[in-house]
């Protein structure tokens, strides 16, 4: 099922398919997961423990609620930055040291950035929780290493961009597109940043970066798995509680302007194929006690989604991509529901052979537009939200995907059973919100399109490779 998307707004490394040796001698005993315990040390920092004994293996995550949007102009893509440095030494280890010493226990470890958030994270085998705890709290309070580190580190981000987004054009359309939607919000930069950012980027860039916002009031220790509760929170007082707090600066509200008309861009870049995609400015989800219309609608859009896209032969499939009025070899729709900021409807597709971008864009709105004018049927409602249920259920089957969601949630400013009740409250959306929602959200006003027109290819280019020390 295809989730909530956003434009290309995170840097993410692999959190599935973690395989590694556990301890032959564990003493688990295969039980239900247990509910999530959750506290505040003194100096600020969060902390989030949940017990699940069916397997001898814990994870252990950090997450600083600091993110791109975080950043200012001139310094895009520190936050990613940073990420990669907190692996370059601290004042106990030599750069490299901390990702020898977690393969060295029998885990794995890696990152992530996103506009909103940064995450950290090792699994191991649960007997050696303690090193991955005392590790991870060792680079979060004295993150160090030279300048020449990062001299080296900046060139590896560097080619990350052009692999990542300068070497694909749909990735390429996307930031163009996105930068064109957000004018005031910080989500109009992309995460890895500007390639001359990162070029006049400097070490004391990111080390301020990391000064002002990886400090305790900013950041949760998730642990999950084959843990005990009591042991594990002794562990994180151990490491983390003489850990100074600091201030945080303060956020100043960058809100959005009100569009007032469509907004197009047109981008070449060598393809095999055209592509559209249309970027709807929606509501976010505002908390999961608000009862407001624009928490109610965002719910209502998610659905609305999934009835466009939520499962094979949904609505664009069977419209725009099968029978006699085919238009596209694919198309699709997802809903940003959660986010610190401004969140999009998306509608994209790749235009069949003889057809147009502008004949993908049409089908693509007339299939909302025929929901609004006709609404959904109850049984198209309910196996939507039971797929939805059931992808959420699924996903919390390994203690990967539970860390995962309780550091989101956390992040969002949610409770620890947040993923229960919004569920619970996509339940009670109803076939005439959905309707109503497509009927409010889908005008010119909100919209702007992409178009990606392809260019002739290089024959004679090769793929790039991933650079050497590359995180994600």
């Amino acid at each position: 099922m295809k989730r909530p998307t956003t434009l290309f707004p995170v840097l993410l490394c692999p959190l599935l398919c973690l395989c590694f040796s556990l301890l032959a001698n564990a003493q688990s005993t295969p039980t239900a997961s247990a509910e999530a315990t959750q506290f505040t040390l003194p100096n600020g920092l969060a902390v989030i423990i949940k017990p699940d004994r069916r397997a001898p293996t814990a994870v252990n995550m950090l997450w600083v609620r600091v993110g791109a949007t975080d950043e200012v102009d001139g310094t895009s893509g520190v936050a990613h930055a940073l990420e990669h440095m907190m692996f370059k030494g601290s004042a106990r280890l030599k750069p490299g040291a901390f990702s020898r010493q977690v393969a060295a226990l029998g885990g794995r470890e890696n990152a992530f950035t996103t506009r909103d958030y940064t995450g950290f994270y090792q699994q191991i085998p649960s007997g050696r929780l303690e090193d991955v705890i005392r590790l991870e709290a060792d680079r979060f309070a004295h993150n160090q290493w030279p300048d020449e580190e990062f001299k080296k580190e900046i060139e590896v981000v560097k080619e990350e961009r052009r692999m990542r987004t300068e070497d694909a054009p749909r990735a390429q359309l996307y930031e163009a597109l996105n930068a064109a939607v957000f004018m005031a919000s910080p989500y109009h930069r992309p995460v890895v940043g500007w390639m001359s950012d990162l070029d006049a980027m400097t070490p004391d860039d990111v080390r301020n970066f990391w000064r002002t916002w990886y400090v305790p009031g900013n950041a949760a220790v998730v642990v999950a798995g084959d843990v005990d509760v009591a042991e594990a929170r002794r562990l994180v007082e151990k490491y983390y509680g003489a850990i100074p707090a600091r201030p945080l600066p303060p956020r100043k509200p960058r809100v959005e302007p009100a569009q007032t008309g469509i907004r197009r861009i047109d981008f070449k870049a060598p393809a095999e194929q055209a592509y559209v995609a249309l970027a709807f400015r929606v509501p976010s989800f505002a908390g999961i006690d608000a009862t407001d219309a624009d928490s109610n609608d965002a719910l209502a859009l998610t659905i609305l989604a999934e009835v466009l896209d939520g499962y094979p032969g949904a609505r664009l499939d069977r419209a725009l991509t099968q029978g006699d009025g085919r238009v596209a070899d694919s198309a699709g729709a997802g809903n940003g529901l959660l986010g610190r900021g401004p969140q999009l409807f998306t509608l994209d597709g790749v235009p069949a052979a003889g057809k147009t971008p502008e004949q993908v864009e049409a089908a693509l709105r007339e299939q909302v537009a025929r929901i609004a004018r006709e609404g959904v049927s109850e049984a198209e409602l309910q196996r939507v939200k039971t797929q939805w249920v059931s992808s959420e259920v699924y996903k919390l089957d390994s203690v990967m995907g539970q860390a995962r969601e309780l550091g989101s949630n956390w992040v969002q400013g949610l409770p620890i059973d947040a993923g229960d009740r919004i569920i619970a409250r996509l339940r009670e959306v109803t076939a005439a919100q959905v309707q109503a929602v497509a009927a409010k959200y889908f005008g010119d006003d909100q919209l702007t399109v992409g178009v990606l027109r392809p260019q002739p290819v290089d024959p004679n280019r090769k793929p790039r490779t991933p650079p050497p020390g590359a995180r994600h």
